[in-house]
């Protein structure tokens, strides 16, 4: 018999994210990698060392991000080498 499920609730699920580089997919394409830094109740998130996305071609460097929660598709951990994750920076990137 397998042991039973940990249930995740959204808060918790957030929480284990905050200092970690995540992954945050919005409805229309874009992507967005930072360290998460707060979230509220409403699933609001704010990025710091932001880099935007868009499949797996950077965009840019954006440094600080708050992300409205009606516009996010998805919220993942972005850790290196994991699938579908933009891994590289531009040559001379700037960090905050």
């Amino acid at each position: 018999m397998s042991a039973p499920l940990e249930r995740i609730t959204p808060p918790k699920f957030l929480k284990n994210l905050y200092g970690k580089k995540t992954l945050v997919k919005l409805k229309w394409g874009a992507q967005y990698v930072g360290v998460l830094v707060s979230s509220d109740v409403f699933m609001n998130l704010q990025l710091t060392q932001c880099y935007e996305y868009f499949g797996q071609e950077v965009q840019g460097h954006i440094g600080e991000v708050l992300i409205r929660c009606n516009n996010v598709l998805t919220i993942r951990s972005a850790e290196e080498g994991e699938p579908g994750v933009p891994q590289t920076r531009p040559a001379g990137a700037v960090t905050d």
